[in-house]
């Protein structure tokens, strides 16, 4: 196919196909479910609800195709995937447009960054094939003991909507690079990107080493998951299809890496620069997103010195964003990825409207434009008046929803800021270094950042505590711990003659 093809002639050529053992698969006769524009309703093709049948052909192929990847150089494998990178780069465009049209991110602000971030994380795990190092172990001078990594076989990759390109990242690239295979699930809403992005990297990749599939959890993902041939399982979702997932990759004693929700906080302290905390609040709050982000800071505690001018400078910053058209230059958010979504996001914003002392700050202007009135869009709104044990503030909402909450007492904020199920990311923005260094102790966070707007970079350990999930990601140190078997070595250096 020639680069750069329009967002409509990609989905004609996507739907209804799965990717497996290096080729695009039409499913004629099976269910399929259609996906949505969700800026103005209209379907925009349909994808495959895989079988238990399709499942068990994906990882056949890849089972199969492990047998000889997991021989490849290190350095090779490296390589294939950067020349990957580079088709991917050519196709960047392509890309943020498809992203743009099946979630609704807005172009500018969130599809292209995405875009750029997966392709940087591609190019990052490709240059850790040599990381892949074992140990020698001065166990004995008669004997040679040492350590080595191997891949753990076929790994099954169910990823969400949110983020689908950066987070396919964060699962293929540590998995094919440490010599494992790859059965990735897409998200029901979005598929079409994530296919069309493991089809431009399958012109390089080994048939089977990469295969992509759609469908929903109960029966696709279960499958994948329940699959004897899958070794390893990497999840990115909500907190309950979490605890299935483990429940039943804990049948076959497999390792599982989840990362779940949040209700991620963030600390003002009263000497910091006003205008640069309302920064890494709006980015860390991730409003051109429609905050649809677990790391979200969806709680902002604000010294009560600072707290009213802090509001209003927040306040004016969401008022001006464009909410408009997904696929608009000029846009500055989009809209919510699902009626489902949208519906759920309402709700909270209503609870939190008809809750005592509560005051909904809703900000921004909804798009006028007659051919988007049936879209998902919402305007960001900011609650104050409410506790920290507001349902608003205890529970993942997933939109762009976010709790203001006055405070006084370092050490009781400290306790706030933790008193929640989750566990993922927390920042801090203070002057003060001591406070800075006792509060990244302190809070119960996987991810925590002082005076800067909460970013996952690859690299960096990425996962949470609590109820946010099991293992990281993003890093060296979890593509070996999660990606590989460490196998131990004795060898006799005694003459057995």
């Amino acid at each position: 196919m020639e680069p750069e093809l329009s967002s409509v002639i990609l989905v004609k050529h996507l739907e209804r196909h799965n990717l497996m053992n290096g080729k695009l698969i039409f499913t004629k006769d099976q269910k399929s479910f259609p996906v949505y524009n969700p800026a103005t309703m209209d379907i925009i093709g349909e994808a495959p609800e895989s079988d238990f049948e399709t499942v068990h052909q994906a990882v056949e192929f890849a089972y199969e195709s492990q047998k000889n990847w997991r021989k490849v150089d290190a350095q090779k494998r490296g390589y294939l995937l950067l020349r990957c990178v580079d088709l991917l780069e050519k196709h960047s465009e392509e890309l943020a447009r498809l992203m743009s049209l099946e979630t609704g991110k807005a172009i500018r602000t969130e599809s292209r960054v995405e875009v750029s971030a997966f392709i940087n994380a591609l190019r990052f795990y490709s240059g850790l094939g040599l990381e892949l190092k074992g140990e020698t172990v001065p166990f004995n001078p008669d004997m040679l003991t040492i350590t080595i990594r191997e891949p753990v076989g076929v790994v099954g990759a169910i990823i969400p909507w949110n983020v689908p390109l950066l987070l396919m990242a964060f699962k293929i690239g540590p998995a094919i690079i440490a010599g494992n295979t790859v059965v990735l699930k897409s998200a029901e809403q979005a598929p079409f990107t994530v296919l069309r992005a493991a089809e431009l990297m399958n012109t390089i990749l080994p048939e089977g080493v990469l295969n992509v599939i759609s469908g929903d959890g109960p029966n696709c993902g279960a499958a994948l998951v329940t699959h004897p041939k899958v070794k390893k399982i990497t999840f990115t979702g909500s907190v309950e299809a979490g605890r299935s997932v483990y429940q039943l990759a804990s049948e076959k004693l497999i390792p599982v890496t989840l990362e779940l929700g949040g209700k991620s906080a963030m600390i003002v302290s009263d000497d910091v620069n006003i205008d640069r905390a309302v920064d890494g609040a709006f980015a860390s709050m991730r409003f051109t997103r429609q905050g649809q982000s677990c790391s979200a800071a969806s709680r902002i505690f604000v010294h009560e010195n600072i707290f009213d001018e802090f509001l209003k400078r927040l306040k004016q910053k969401l008022n001006v964003l464009k909410i408009d058209d997904p696929m608009d230059e000029t846009s500055d958010v989009g809209c919510m990825i699902s009626s489902e979504q949208y519906e759920r996001v309402q709700r909270y914003i209503e609870i939190g409207k008809n809750s005592q002392n509560a005051e909904a700050h809703e900000c921004g202007v909804l798009p006028n434009d007659p051919n988007l009135k049936k879209g998902l869009f919402v305007r960001p709104v900011l609650f104050t008046g409410l506790s920290n044990q507001h349902q608003l503030c205890q529970e993942e909402i997933f939109g762009p929803v976010a709790c203001l909450i006055s405070w006084r007492d370092y050490d009781e904020v400290i306790d706030q800021a933790n008193d929640t199920n989750y566990g993922l990311a927390a920042t801090i923005w203070t002057n003060d270094f001591h406070r800075a260094l006792d509060a990244v102790h302190r809070l119960e966070a996987g991810f925590v950042q002082i005076n800067q707007n909460i970013v996952v970079q690859p690299g960096l350990s990425y996962g949470g505590m609590k109820n946010s999930g099991l293992g990281k990601e993003a890093s060296t140190e979890s593509m070996l711990e999660h990606f590989t078997h460490k196998k131990t070595i004795i060898a006799n250096l005694k003459s057995i003659k």
